[in-house]
């Protein structure tokens, strides 16, 4: 009688393990491991969103401090995103036919430093419009380029989850950027702001190079 018990209540906890196993595969993708390119894609990028999200909302404490208005907020903000989807669509059609996606990505990286440290030498509006289009057409040299490169090197069997990292990463990262951005602003100053953010945009730039010697 006690080997029946025993029996009974040893095949009821391997069918209630394979029950919690299936679940669990049910729920996450069953391969979680990235290749070499998604992750330098991947890493890359976060350490990109680290740099440009430390600014954010400050962008208006920013005009407002060097003597603009609400007004030229708006018209700041406006022009990056004009500028940015101006030349989204052109740098697409370049990527397809005559530069490499690759060459253009790291471009964009590079050139996003460049203006990241124009920030230092901003000192009135019109200086920040065009620091504004520098920073739309970094933007617009990476963005289509990355997001091409991330769907190549993505698999069909996860690409939920991959997709899901790329996404998640974007606004964790973007929010804690924000967050370090205020208190080096309420600690130091707007210059050593820009300092931090040129530099991991250099680190950033640098790891994302990675992605040529796989090309």
């Amino acid at each position: 009688m006690q080997l029946l018990v025993n029996n009974v209540l040893f095949s009821n906890k391997r069918r209630n393990r394979r029950t919690r196993s299936l679940s669990l595969n049910n729920i996450m993708p069953r391969n979680k491991k990235l290749n070499k390119t998604t992750r330098i894609l991947l890493y890359g990028s976060t350490i990109w969103y680290l740099g440009e999200g430390m600014l954010g909302p400050i962008l208006g404490v920013l005009t407002e401090k060097i003597g603009g208005n609400v007004l030229d907020i708006s018209w700041i903000w406006a022009t990056y995103l004009i500028a940015t989807g101006i030349f989204t669509a052109f740098v697409g059609r370049l990527s397809d036919n005559k530069f490499s996606k690759e060459k253009l990505l790291v471009a964009g990286y590079a050139l996003n430093t460049v203006f990241t440290f124009g920030y230092l030498f901003a000192s009135s509006t019109v200086h920040l419009l065009f620091v504004q289009i520098g920073l739309g057409i970094a933007a617009a040299l990476a963005t289509p380029t990355w997001d091409a490169l991330y769907a190549k090197n993505n698999t069909q069997t996860n690409s939920g989850y991959i997709w899901g990292l790329a996404a998640g990463q974007t606004q964790l990262t973007t929010g804690c950027a924000m967050i370090l951005g205020g208190l080096i602003i309420h600690h130091f100053s707007f210059n050593i702001l820009f300092i931090t953010m040129g530099t991991i945009q250099i680190f950033a730039t640098l790891y994302q190079a990675q992605i040529l010697q796989r090309h």
